[in-house]
């Protein structure tokens, strides 16, 4: 289809430069529903970017909607800071029902501010407070955020540096994979440890994520996995996992650290957790590093009655009989499948696929050609995003909801956008 680029006047104007998304996508989008939007000028995009993992059940999802008019519409609590209220309680009990208790998982819950970042803040705040140390350990391409603390623990060289001050108190160490397999894992890691000379600070805690995304779609192995819960057991430190946009689904299990048998300490959750695009995040930890005083860590929307609502629903819809997961797996490997093909055809150096579920990466040799084949995408109606240091990996990102045609298009639409940016 031929877009037009739309006047944009008031958003160049007056909206900040620090805009991004929009750049990337010139249109004014109007509608959505599923996996689509709609702009003001009706064209139809299909969309594998997902509010970047924030709909997994895609656009409006019509059971999550109709729950959150029938609560608006009874005049529901909207705002309710920690106060209880039937809508947390409807929450907390489908979340322990449908979640936790299936999984054995003893986890208290936080509601934290309602961001992902708000989520590891309090994270980190906690493992501090619990330990007594200050120093965090993360690793080689790590994003966790964009306030001070999660910039303190994320890799990009882009994003530390609009911290403007100096993040301090993090210590990175290469990811699964980092140094090619030709150093076993965590032999720096555990040398550090062990040597009162090296300068590292014992750390409170490792944060980790089971698949970069903003990093570049680098997937840990469960044995990678293992033997970083293992480190963490005996040398004393909390192992925090940062599931905000790789859990609720996004690889297959609710959390995507189930597949390797690991239970977290600390786990942080936010984008997908409530199911409609509405903030809300959460921190999961074991009864035992509970210690925080009332009110010690507050905030005055951690209480998005809203989002709780649309939450519940999407857990008692979604993961009550466990179809969701087999059918995310399904779909991945659908996708695989015709990457891998797009990989087959592709001259010169085949791009490399990686992924998990229903996310997934191409990088390409050429760091520049990610962004050509994104481009390429939009204009023939498919919203797909770039990640990676350099922005060299192309990323899909559907809604878990995604048919399997719908999934067959936009993955036709892929494979014409890498042959036309050849």
């Amino acid at each position: 289809m031929t877009i037009t680029p739309p006047a944009l006047s008031v958003f160049e104007t007056l909206e900040s430069e620090v805009r991004s998304y929009c750049r990337g996508w010139p249109a004014v989008f109007d509608r959505a529903q599923g996996a689509r939007l709609t702009d003001e000028d009706g064209h139809t995009y299909l969309d594998f970017f997902a509010g970047a993992g924030s709909l997994n059940y895609g656009h409006n999802n019509p059971v999550l909607k109709r729950a959150l008019l029938d609560y608006l519409e009874r005049d529901g609590i909207t705002h309710g800071l920690d106060m209880a209220t039937t809508a947390k309680r409807a929450f907390l009990e489908a979340f322990q029902n449908v979640v936790l208790r299936p999984r054995d998982l003893p986890y208290k819950v936080m509601f934290p501010g309602p961001t992902g970042t708000n989520a590891v803040e309090a994270a980190l705040k906690l493992a501090r407070k619990v330990k007594g140390r200050e120093s965090i350990v993360s690793f080689t391409n790590a994003f966790h955020g964009m306030s001070l603390g999660s910039l303190a623990v994320t890799g990009n060289a882009f994003k530390r540096a609009g911290a403007g001050i100096p993040l301090v108190h993090g210590t990175p160490m290469p990811f699964d994979n980092y140094l090619d397999g030709q150093v076993p894992d965590f032999l720096w890691f555990e040398r550090l440890l062990e040597d009162q000379g090296s300068g590292l600070n014992k750390p409170a805690a490792v944060i980790v994520e089971t698949i970069q995304g903003e990093g570049g779609i680098n997937v840990a192995s469960p044995e990678w996995l293992r033997a970083l819960a293992d480190l963490c057991h005996r040398r004393d430190m909390l192992l925090i996992v940062d599931d905000i946009q790789m859990g609720c689904g996004r690889t297959g299990a609710f959390f995507s650290f189930e597949e390797a048998g690991i239970q977290p300490d600390i786990v942080t959750l936010s984008k997908s957790i409530s199911g409609y695009g509405l903030p809300m995040s959460l921190c999961l930890f074991n009864p035992e590093l509970d210690v925080w005083e009332p009110g010690e860590h507050n905030g005055t929307f951690r209480g998005n009655n809203p989002a709780f609502v649309t939450a519940a629903a999407a857990l008692n819809t979604y993961w009550a009989d466990g179809q969701m997961e087999k059918q995310t797996i399904a779909r991945g490997e659908q996708v695989e499948h015709a990457l891998t093909a797009i990989r087959a055809e592709s001259p010169g150096t085949p791009p490399d696929i990686r992924g998990r579920g229903l996310v997934w990466g191409m990088e390409f040799e050429d760091k520049n050609r990610a962004t050509a084949v994104c481009a390429r995408a939009f204009e023939l109606g498919l919203l797909l995003e770039t990640s990676g240091p350099q922005s060299e990996v192309v990323k899909l990102l559907p809604p878990l909801t995604v048919t399997p045609d719908e999934l067959d298009e936009g993955l036709r639409t892929l494979a014409r956008a890498v042959r036309e940016t050849a």
